[in-house]
């Protein structure tokens, strides 16, 4: 478990789960390298990590154990669970349980908006009728971070494709087509992602003059500073913002991409998820300890302390006036895996997205992203 500002959370857990019983004794590893792990034969018992493209491969080769036995995977959410068969799955076996899930949207100033008195927009024209509000009374819309490609990546990118495409659909397409994507395949990057990404540019012209200069960390000082009306993030943005101003009261709200209200979505991503390695030589010990984890007083309070949402049919809703925004949304399963997310890091999709974001080619940029795309699947 190496999520940073969570471990302290789960050293007590280990410290009261192996203080209730005598059978078991977990060891909280938080520096291994998990790739070394695996080809030394000897990774961890349990794993509680972000779930991403890069852990799906651990997955796809058999390397994790099954886990649909356990009545805690009977717990899972199917439209959650179903988020990490997106990635990769491995025949007959349920490897993953998703643990907490973190959503991400438009973070809003509550008074900017009041006192210029716009409403949490629902679609396209209201949210760039918004900007425009806000310009025009000498306010920044929106607080760009664009020195840092990941800033663009996970917001503006994201936010504008998933908003309008079916991100799991597009690339399952993707995938099936693998060498054969290009100018004339049924989808690809320039095809299908042309609109969104000009909106996104669109977008990007609200944002404050020195974005492609400023970091997340200068992103969140700025808008807890009240430099900015918006600012694309996720909830891991909240504490830092807090840190300048505990008191700004702050809302999300999923990016309208369309002007049909039914197309809002909000970006989730596998924040932690368990699992327990094929080779392990301590799965039932390994068990008893995920099914300790999994204890639903256990996951709403991990999930209320760290800003995340539920996986289970029996989690409680969030409270914090923050994220509640994102609710309703979450409960109705109208979320979406972050496009930059699905795209093997061995492609540049952050840099292409910051590029685009400051001034380069649209088309040609994603031309180039399904050039890598077809040479990755052949190398494949």
């Amino acid at each position: 478990m190496s999520k940073p500002e969570a471990i302290p959370f789960f050293r007590d857990l280990v410290t009261q789960f192996n203080s209730e019983q005598s059978e078991v004794e977990v060891t909280l590893d938080t520096a291994s390298n998990l790739s070394a792990g695996f080809l030394r034969g000897n990774p961890p018992d349990v794993g509680l990590l972000n779930y991403n493209m890069e852990m799906s491969r651990f997955m796809e080769r058999g390397a994790l154990s099954d886990l649909s036995d356990m009545p805690e995977a009977d717990r899972i959410r199917p439209e959650v669970q179903d988020l990490v068969d997106q990635y990769a799955t491995y025949p007959g076996r349920t490897s993953v349980l998703p643990y907490s899930i973190a959503a991400a949207s438009v973070i809003y100033n509550v008074q900017v908006f009041e006192d210029n008195g716009i409403e949490v927009p629902t679609t396209w024209s209201e949210l760039i009728a918004a900007c425009e509000t806000l310009e025009a009374a000498g306010i920044t819309p929106i607080y760009s971070t664009f020195q840092e490609p990941w800033t663009v990546a996970q917001g503006l990118f994201d936010y504008t494709v998933g908003g309008s495409v079916d991100v799991a659909g597009f690339f399952e397409k993707m995938n099936d087509l693998g060498t054969e994507v290009g100018p004339d395949s049924p989808v690809s990057f320039e095809k299908t992602l042309k609109e969104p990404v000009e909106k996104m540019v669109e977008l990007a012209a609200f944002s404050n003059g020195n974005a492609a200069s400023r970091t997340y960390g200068d992103g969140n000082v700025a808008f807890a500073n009240g430099e900015a009306a918006m600012l694309l993030q996720g909830p891991w943005a909240l504490g830092e913002i807090a840190k300048t101003n505990e008191d700004l009261e702050l809302g999300t709200f999923p990016l309208p991409a369309t002007d049909d209200p039914d197309d809002l979505r909000v970006r989730v991503n596998l924040d932690l998820a368990l699992w327990i390695p094929e080779i392990s030589d301590a799965k039932e010990a390994a068990r008893e300890f995920v099914s300790f984890l999994m204890q639903p007083d256990i996951m709403d309070e991990y999930n209320a302390a760290y800003l995340g949402f539920g996986t289970t049919t029996d989690a409680a809703p969030v409270t914090d006036e923050r994220i509640l925004g994102m609710q309703e949304y979450y409960d109705d399963g109208r979320f979406y895996q972050g496009a930059s997310q699905r795209v093997h890091l061995s492609i540049p999709t952050q840099n292409y997205v910051q590029a685009i974001a400051t001034g380069a080619d649209v088309e040609a940029t994603l031309s180039r992203l399904d050039s890598d795309w077809a040479r990755l699947a052949l190398r494949d």
